[in-house]
């Protein structure tokens, strides 16, 4: 006999089926006089279309309060769909009409969790596919069976996300988890395209480290909005009146506590709010020189290699205005989710870029006489 408690998996399960259905069959359709690596290479392009879309609207979710929108995991109230938890909605938005539990808080949550799993049903297909053609692929096979390893892992970190109640070092991790599946996602659709980018080893190392660093200020914005730290500093460029107000790094940075406690159990103070938010700031100021940098280099590069410069300019862009608007206009909706979703792009584009430079490395040394013997995949490890 199934556990009450678990038994709405299946109705879960066979919703997020049916909706993956949909995309499946249309890139089944759209390429069906192609063969199994040309309609793996399209899965893979939609796939990493809807997880930057997933990280956008869990973004949403975020920032419209919503994440405990059902307070349970994996259904709603154990239902499936908010439809079926009305009653236990409206008792709780009675109880409190400005509380987590809302009608619409509720549909925002479950069709977060819907999405998340049709992302998961593709990459279970993508790996299964994957399998059965695994001599014609362009990569290695573990590349998507860590891909879905890792999709399977975001659902644990999306569960403890609620019956942990917005943990923030869950929360951010959770962040950092759809961001590695993006750029796995990343990987293997430009394996598919194979079109190598050639950069010197230095632009190459260049590179890396924006990327290092851009992670780390991802990991920071996460910190930042999961405890509400956005607005702690009034103003630009200076953070209430002053260029290094006080601040308790100690306290901001002490990751494993709750929601708007501190380590010792107390209450979050204002000083350590004032450091999370200065903390993003300063990694933000380091980021933005790199990358400028990094784009002057690249686009010192020519030919296609301007495209990326050109991206990366304008993303950059983006970021800077929208960070700088969130302090100025009071954290609005429109504006975070533009520096949300930008980050994710900013991520997806150096990732794609230094794919392709890595392609042009594997294919030049195993052209060469030296390499010809030992020929293989352009993402074999």
């Amino acid at each position: 006999m199934l556990d009450p408690r678990w038994a709405v998996f299946v109705p879960l399960l066979l919703g997020a089926a049916t909706l993956a259905l949909l995309p499946l069959g249309w890139v089944w359709l759209r390429r069906r006089g192609a063969d199994t690596p040309a309609r793996l290479a399209a899965l893979t392009a939609l796939t990493l279309f809807l997880t930057f879309d997933l990280i956008a609207f869990g973004a949403f979710t975020r920032l419209t309060d919503s994440g405990l929108g059902c307070p349970d995991w994996p259904g709603c109230y154990g239902e499936a769909s908010p439809l079926q938890a009305q009653d236990e909605i409206h008792a709780a938005q009675t109880a409190m009409p400005s509380g987590p539990v809302t009608w619409h808080k509720a549909w925002i949550e479950m069709v977060h969790r819907y999405l998340a799993m049709v992302v998961g049903a593709l990459c279970l297909v993508l790996a299964v596919v994957s399998y059965a053609a695994r001599k014609r692929l362009p990569h290695s096979l573990a590349w998507p069976v860590l891909t879905l390893v890792w999709v399977i892992v975001q659902g644990m970190f999306g569960k403890y996300t609620v019956t942990l109640k917005l943990y923030p070092a869950v929360v951010t991790g959770h962040l950092l988890g759809a961001m590695l599946l993006l750029a796995l996602l990343m990987l293997q659709h430009q394996a598919y395209r194979d079109r190598p980018l050639l950069l010197s080893p230095g632009l190459r190392r260049g590179a890396a480290v924006v990327l290092g660093l851009l992670v780390l200020q991802i990991a920071l914005g996460g910190w930042v909005s999961t405890n509400y730290a956005v607005v702690a500093c009034q103003g630009f460029p200076q953070c209430n009146g002053q260029w290094w107000p006080q601040a308790d790094f100690h306290q901001g940075f002490t990751l494993l506590r709750e929601l708007g406690r501190a380590g010792h159990g107390g209450y979050l103070t204002l000083d350590a709010l004032v450091a999370i938010h200065l903390g993003h700031r300063l990694v933000a100021m380091l980021l933005s020189v790199a990358m400028l940098a990094l784009i002057v280099a690249v686009w010192r590069r020519g030919g296609e290699a301007r495209g990326y410069a050109q991206a990366l300019l304008a993303l950059l862009a983006l970021q800077v205005a929208s960070g700088i608007g969130n302090v100025v206009l009071q954290w609005p909706l429109l504006g975070a989710l533009a520096h949300s979703a930008g980050a994710a792009a900013l991520l997806a584009t150096m990732v794609g870029l230094l794919a392709r430079a890595r392609l042009a490395r594997v294919q030049r040394v195993s052209s060469s006489p030296a390499g010809a013997a030992s020929r293989g995949p352009a993402l074999s490890t």
